[in-house]
């Protein structure tokens, strides 16, 4: 009875909100609203120092403009190398995405996939392709079925498989994914990659958030969560095209950094708080690493076997109501 009244709960809610179309333009709409308005903050021309770090650049310093340059611009001062090459910076030692405007003096240190420590990269780069996954997964299907991504799972290189966990439409519950289906999942993803599109970050308050994510519940949660955690009470988003996301971390600079990618299950985890939960996963290597066939291979069976989090579990359907 309890999954019963669940599904029916969900139906409703799924005929009111509006088209995935319209919740994208809205999401996108708010986004460069709050981007201008950030922008705007800085109208005269302030100059700031930065000094590079790294192999042939200690002693390197730049005058670029305060709320404007960013790792990126740096990067275009020095050589081609290093703008086709990096992939996140440090900013006196923090994580700093590539195209996040600078605001004070400081070191900057740019960041590829073959520093002799790349556990900074690695991790955004994994947590940029589960990002990817669920810009394909809320596009895939007819405009009719709604697609709720729900938190990501933020999982080690070392598990095997990036995640996406996501409620598809009720109408979709009985629906289980064919080899056919992820490689269309697949396919558009490297069409996303083939573009080379930017992931552009935007630090915003709640307020704003809260207001991107007015059509889902379940991000509005994430994002009080979030600025819960946060020492200044603020949120990270993310803009690819059109698409807008809530990340826990840096994500790499742009899609084109993707080599290999692959879409490698989706499985069905139970019933939760918003629905039937789904697990999509994949696997990806970088431009800068490439692995054999049979390499691959084995990678991409270890892939598709469910990752599973002891810190996250679904809720039990019968403990819902009570």
């Amino acid at each position: 009875m309890c999954q019963i009244l669940q599904r029916r709960f969900a139906s409703a809610a799924a005929a009111m909100r509006p088209a995935t179309a319209q919740m994208r333009s809205h999401r996108n709409d708010v986004f460069s609203r709050e981007q201008a308005r950030q922008r705007a903050l800085h109208p005269r021309i302030e100059k700031i120092e930065v000094s590079v770090q790294g192999p042939g650049l200690d002693g390197t310093l730049l005058i670029m403009n305060k709320g404007m340059s960013t790792p990126l611009s740096c990067a275009r001062h020095l050589t081609e190398y290093h703008v086709t090459n990096s992939v996140l910076a440090l900013v006196d030692g923090e994580p700093w995405p590539l195209h996040r405007p600078l605001t004070h003096s400081c070191s900057l240190t740019l960041l590829t996939f073959k520093d002799s420590d790349p556990t900074v990269v690695n991790e955004a780069y994994w947590r940029s392709c589960a990002a990817l996954l669920g810009q394909i997964l809320e596009t895939a299907f007819k405009d009719d079925f709604n697609v709720d991504l729900l938190s990501t799972l933020e999982v080690p290189v070392t598990s095997g498989a990036f995640c996406c966990d996501v409620v598809l439409d009720p109408k979709l519950d009985s629906w289980t994914p064919s080899e056919e289906s992820l490689r269309s999942l697949t396919k558009g993803a490297q069409q996303l990659i083939h573009k080379d599109l930017a992931w552009e970050p935007l630090e915003v308050g709640p307020s704003v958030a809260l207001e991107v994510f007015s059509h889902s519940r379940c991000k509005q949660e994430e994002v009080e969560q979030k600025a819960a955690q946060n020492p200044k009470g603020r949120v990270m988003l993310y803009r690819c095209c059109d698409h807008v996301l809530l990340s826990g971390g840096p994500l790499v600079a742009r899609t084109g950094l993707c080599l290999q990618y692959e879409v490698t299950a989706l499985h069905s985890l139970g019933r939760g708080p918003w629905g039937l939960h789904r697990r999509a996963q994949g696997l990806s290597l970088p431009l800068q690493l490439q692995a054999h066939h049979t390499v691959w291979r084995k990678l991409r069976q270890r892939a598709g076997k469910l990752i599973t989090d002891p810190r996250s579990q679904i809720p039990d359907p019968d403990r819902l109501c009570v």
